[in-house]
């Protein structure tokens, strides 16, 4: 496991809130209230671990394939359902929406391999990231990604906690499946935006992991 280059500055930065509150609380309450000590440091370091483990990439052999759409994020299916696009497509999509908790991996990935040809970042609200509205109305960035005749649209949405997203992808550029995509801090969820009649290989509350699960055959 290693840990991701976004969460460096977040670490370094909760490492020294951790060490400041425990000098802190052993330097005026170590003599009359060592159990409180105690206490506090285990809440902070529990806190520090799981800021550490939010930034996490496993180790992981990450699934490629010509006909495959692999999983973008790590998560739980939330939504499977045909949708009316209105951002790029301005036609019938076929949608499926990973939701990711706090505790999830959150790097996301290219679903497939291609040329960029759409890239646009949506200021937007914070709702909860499986309100149906949030795909159209929270903080959002798109990406299309185009192989042969075929487009897929992934829209990284910001959720309740979530308030940075980051994208790594330009216009023109080629990218590899299973390659990264972006990031997006402390919960949220990706939609992909299909060719209506793929085949989904997915069911809906099944959890999937980014890179690795195939969720749709083209």
């Amino acid at each position: 496991m290693t840990i991701h280059r976004e969460g460096y500055k977040s670490i370094a930065i909760g490492t020294m809130i951790f060490g400041a509150i425990n000098f802190a609380v052993l330097y005026f309450f170590s003599a009359s209230l060592p159990v409180l000590c105690w206490i506090i440091f285990f809440i902070t370091l529990f806190v520090l671990l799981f800021l550490v483990s939010f930034f996490r990439i496993p180790a992981r052999k990450l699934t490629t394939g010509d006909n495959l759409v692999i999983a973008p994020a790590d998560g739980k299916v939330v939504v499977i359902e045909e949708v009316i696009d209105v951002e790029y497509f301005n036609a019938k999509r076929l949608q499926v929406s990973v939701f990711m908790s706090p505790a999830n991996v959150h790097v996301n990935r290219n679903p497939i391999s291609g040329d960029v040809v759409y890239n646009q970042y949506h200021k937007g609200k914070y709702l909860v990231a499986w309100n149906p509205k949030s795909s159209t109305e929270n903080e959002r960035h798109s990406v299309v990604i185009k192989k042969n005749d075929t487009e897929i649209l992934v829209k990284q949405i910001a959720g309740a906690l979530a308030k940075r997203i980051v994208n790594y992808l330009q216009v023109g550029q080629k990218v590899k499946q299973t390659e990264e995509l972006g990031f997006i801090k402390f919960g949220s969820r990706v939609d992909v935006l299909l060719p209506v009649g793929t085949k989904i290989n997915v069911e809906l509350n099944q959890v999937v992991q980014g890179g690795v699960t195939v969720i749709a055959t083209l």
